[in-house]
């Protein structure tokens, strides 16, 4: 197939999985934590009621196999307290090594205002008695409230320079994969990942699964040079093109998504990955100057803490906006 028609292609398998309409994807991030507490059911279900297209989310998987979904490898002390109310104190409570009820004592309704994260997000509305969910229950959530058409982004959260903090790739993906099955939400879902190793897996064991391959690249870090994170690919390989190590790793596989980090992306950046058949959306875009110029380079969406935000510009555009679930 050549690139114009695999492009076109994809475009139809993209607007076929967006509810038969080529639709911008307004992907709330971590279910929009610049508004609600991060990760939780009520956020999701807010975002959903605002009118999202996509949750964006984190999955890792506990000590009894259970994947539930948290940024971190370990429980974020900025935003998680113990059952007396308190912060935690300590940074190294791997969550591969905590059971579901474990994990379930805690609270993380709220953020610590006196860290960098509270800061950052000093808008953020709390939401007291709120628990790490499971993957199972954000699906019956969105099932319980009807939202019928809004679609998952679920980040693997591995890095292959600490192997032990988690399960490996495989079984990673495959405790992932049980849980979309289970609940009949393949068709709703893309996973992404830094990790390219899962996304491979998944061409494998769910041909057809959009899959998301997440990039950064900056002088001071990047995922994409030495072939830690890209499954060996190098960038340098491929001509120095990010685009085209990731198709490359995603071979013939359809429903390839490059999810940049936007200060990486540049509108020949865009023309190539589009060249490739790559769908482009960047993360993550708060300011609405930046929403805005994005959308006018043309991308296929936007991944935001701030979905309120992204829907004013969207209106401005004339975009038609994701209906909210009453």
């Amino acid at each position: 197939m050549s690139l114009h028609l695999r492009a076109a292609a994809l475009a139809l398998i993209l607007c076929s999985a967006l509810s038969g309409a080529c639709a911008f994807d307004l992907q709330s991030h971590r279910g929009g934590r610049g508004l609600w507490p991060e990760n939780t059911l009520a956020a999701f279900e807010r975002s959903i009621r605002l009118g999202v297209t996509t949750l964006e989310m984190d999955a890792a998987v506990t000590a009894d196999g259970v994947v539930v979904i948290h940024h971190d490898r370990a429980l974020n002390k900025a935003i998680v307290r113990d059952a007396e109310g308190r912060f935690l104190t300590r940074d190294d409570l791997l969550i591969h090594r905590l059971s579901l009820a474990e994990v379930k004592r805690h609270d993380v309704g709220r953020h610590d205002s006196s860290t960098k994260y509270g800061r950052d997000f000093p808008d953020q509305q709390a939401i007291d008695g709120q628990r790490i969910p499971t993957l199972a229950e954000v699906f019956e959530l969105v099932r319980r409230l009807g939202a019928k058409d809004i679609h998952f982004d679920i980040e693997t959260k591995l890095d292959p320079r600490y192997p032990e903090d988690t399960l490996a790739p495989e079984p990673f993906v495959d405790a992932l994969l049980s849980v979309i099955r289970a609940h009949g939400m393949t068709p709703r879902v893309m996973v992404q990942s830094f990790d390219w190793r899962t996304l491979q897996l998944l061409h494998k064991k769910q041909p057809g699964l959009r899959t998301m391959y997440l990039t950064m690249d900056f002088p001071d870090y990047s995922t994409v040079r030495d072939g830690t994170w890209t499954a060996g690919h190098l960038v340098k390989d491929h001509g120095g093109s990010v685009p085209r190590a990731i198709r490359a790793s995603a071979g013939d596989a359809p429903g390839v998504i490059w999810g940049v980090n936007h200060r990486n992306l540049t509108p020949a950046l865009l023309k190539e990955a589009r060249g490739l058949g790559l769908v482009v959306i960047p993360w993550t875009i708060n300011d609405q100057a930046r929403m805005a110029e994005l959308i006018d380079w043309g991308v296929d969406g936007i991944i935001t803490d701030y979905p309120d935000r992204l829907r004013a510009v969207m209106t401005d555009k004339g975009l038609p906006l994701p209906a909210g679930v009453k």
